[in-house]
Order: structure tokens, then sequence, then C-alpha cells
């Protein structure tokens, strides 16, 4: 059966070639598929999917749509709130869920349908924890889609008080020099090295650094 598929994902996000390839899929199965940045740009469809999308959907927004998805990497209700897989890095978890739930009022509370599980080694820095986090994304949206309707009978709530994550500022990507590179290897390998670099102040100025990885040696 064909769908019509509305995305909604923040503009000029890391996301989006991503969010290009699932469209293409989709499309090459039949379903006719459009994207919107901002709520009110939002059409009426069968399926919405939020995908690094960083807004709250009106109760009015989602009446539009069967099912209104949201892809989110934590392990809910623990890890709700702003950029879940950047926190998690900067704990030192190196095993990260990433999670398709409906969306409801409450911000990331809805019912929980898919979940699969990120394995990181702890040397990854943010072009390639993104890579791994996008091929996460699309496998939960179309496997969601193929199961679909058999697979809403299947949601289950979310139990427990959860927690909440705040949102990430470009402050937060401040090195402290008087600590060594070891002890903050975790913020570099969150840092965007264009959209939020890591930078530290020393002697009255502000110095800004970006990282980069050599290629891995094959073994």
């Amino acid at each position: 059966m064909q769908y019509v598929i509305q995305v909604l994902m923040d503009a000029g996000s890391w996301i989006s070639p991503y969010v290009g390839e699932l469209v293409l899929e989709w499309e090459s199965a039949g379903h006719s598929v459009q994207i919107a940045h901002q709520p009110d740009q939002a059409l009426p469809a069968d399926f919405c999917f939020c995908l690094s999308f960083s807004r709250i959907l009106p109760t009015e927004v989602r009446l539009q749509y069967k099912h209104t998805l949201v892809v989110h990497e934590s392990d809910l209700p623990d890890g709700r709130g702003w950029a879940p897989m950047t926190w998690q890095i900067l704990e030192g978890k190196n095993r990260i869920p990433v999670t398709l739930i409906e969306a409801v009022d409450a911000v990331d509370a809805g019912p929980i349908y898919l979940q699969e599980w990120i394995e990181l080694d702890g040397t990854e820095l943010n072009p390639e924890w993104r890579l791994l986090q996008a091929r996460a994304t699309q496998n939960l949206c179309m496997q969601w889609l193929r199961a679909y309707p058999s697979i809403v009978k299947k949601a289950r709530k979310q139990t427990g008080p959860g927690s909440t994550y705040p949102r990430r500022r470009a402050e937060d990507s401040r090195l402290d020099p008087s600590k060594t590179l070891a002890e903050q290897f975790n913020l570099l390998r969150v840092v965007d090295n264009q959209n939020y670099p890591a930078f530290f102040e020393i002697r009255g100025r502000r110095y800004q650094i970006s990282i980069t990885a050599e290629d891995r040696e094959d073994k």
C-alpha cells in the first residue's frame, strides 16, 4: 500500500542528506513524501516523521496524521529532551539506544514502537557517530512503515519518572586549558567543527580549535 508521508526536520540539519536517502527509498516503494522545516509548513498526510526536529509539534498539526513519529536517541523515559546522543557520549556511554515513539503533548513521552542500539568504541568523532545515528534512524523509519498497521498494537508505554536533558549551547563546547586532552576527549568527540567548534580562553584571548581523525589503518 502506498502512503503520503510528511517529514519534519530542522532547516540545515546534519541529518538532511540521510533524510534524502530515506525519501528516495520511500519514493522508490511508491510512497509520496514531502519535507518541511516549520510546523506551519506541514501538510496533511498519512504519517509524519519528526527527524532531528527541535520544535514541539502542536496538537492541531498532529491531528493531520494517523500517526506522528519521533526518533529519539535514549532509553526512554530516561534522557528525554535535547541532544541526547551528545549528552550520553559526554557521560562516557558507548552503547546508546535509538528509539522510535509516537509524538504526544509532553516532550518525548509517547509510547515506544521500536528500538535499535548503537555500539561505539569510544574513538568516534562527530561525523562518525552521526553516521551511525542516521543509519539507525533510517532503519527504524523503514521498519515501522513496513510493519504498519500491525506494529501499532505492539506499542508499549513508557514507565518510570525518567529524566530530561537540557538544550546544548555554543558555550558547551568550551575546553578548560587547565585540563588534559584525555580528560576532555569526549567533549572533542561531540563538537562540530563548523557549527559549534571547540574553543578555550587563555591570557585574555579566545582560541578556536578543530579536530579531525586520521583514517583507520586496515587490520
